[in-house]
């Protein structure tokens, strides 16, 4: 069937896996701006950053201390997010009961700075973080070769992203953190620290980012610019599947790494616009998203 649409079947499968792998950076960065935006109503453009932070704290923990990948794949996310502790303690508190524009403007803002210190600390070119050894090589699978890590990848999205929508939409911690987004002056009258959710929440959203800078070390050059290039993407995933939707998030972005793959197969020269291309259609046909609620 493929060889009569004039694509062998390898090139296919191999598009389709890079827009999966693609699709799991998506899934993770936009679960994470979804967390922060539906339970704070906060739009973090700080978020590219903080995934390029992950994959820096990786790349340090080798070559200075010698904490290998899997050290670090635990360890980056709880640096990072105590980065996003101080910001939102610190900063966000302080505009939080202004427009969210100034948020906005101001996660912006630090998002810049952070990307200039790192580049004049470590310039612009990308630096190589080595695949662990136990996720070296891959496997036939006859009709395309699977390389072990980008499997790993997938996998460890797919675990992080279903376990987030879990603990928030089935447990007793994820309806506290509704309901201090719901009604915060109620909540913390039946004794809730609401402050405290509402800081150890955006420090999970920056967590979030920070492991997937951490799975994508390996496969991209560590480099200051790599959350830049991402977030904007990210941001149309977030629009797509619906502003605050953890399902939502999730869906859309696993399912636009897949249409982005498959457009690189069959219409390479539309595979840099077509989330774009969808995402106006989508704001056209339904403004609050594919899985997101009207206000």
């Amino acid at each position: 069937m493929f060889e009569l649409l004039g694509v062998p079947p390898q090139a296919l499968f191999g598009q389709l896996l890079l827009g999966l792998i693609n699709g799991s950076f998506y899934a993770i960065l936009s679960l994470g701006l979804a967390v922060i935006f539906g339970l704070l109503n906060i739009i973090n453009f700080t978020h590219g950053a903080q995934y390029m932070m992950g994959a820096f704290v990786a790349w340090m923990c080798l070559n200075y201390l010698g904490i290998n990948y899997w050290a670090a794949l635990l360890l980056a996310p709880i640096v990072v997010g105590f980065t996003g502790v101080v910001i939102e303690r610190f900063l966000l508190k302080r505009i939080a009961h202004v427009d969210h524009l100034y948020g906005l403007l101001l996660t912006f803002g630090l998002a810049l700075i952070i990307q200039g210190l790192f580049r004049n600390g470590y310039g612009s070119s990308g630096l190589p973080y080595q695949i662990p050894a136990e996720l070296r090589g891959g496997y036939n699978l006859g009709f395309m070769f699977l390389p072990t890590y980008r499997g790993w990848v997938v996998i460890a999205s797919l675990i992080v992203c279903l376990a987030t929508w879990f603990v928030i939409e089935k447990t007793k911690l994820g309806s506290y953190l509704r309901a201090a987004t719901e009604n915060p002056t109620l909540t913390q009258a039946f004794g809730i620290n609401v402050p405290l959710l509402v800081t150890l929440t955006y420090g999970f959203g920056v967590a979030l980012a920070a492991f997937a800078g951490v799975l994508a070390a390996p496969i991209y050059s560590v480099n200051p610019n790599m959350g830049a290039d991402l977030i904007i993407v990210v941001f149309a995933v977030v629009v797509i599947g619906g502003m605050g939707s953890i399902m939502g998030a999730i869906v859309t972005g696993f399912s636009l790494g897949l249409v982005e793959g498959l457009t690189k197969v069959f219409y390479p020269e539309a595979s840099a616009t077509v989330i774009f291309i969808i995402m106006a259609v989508v704001l056209l046909v339904k403004p609050a998203g594919l899985f997101g609620r009207a206000a």
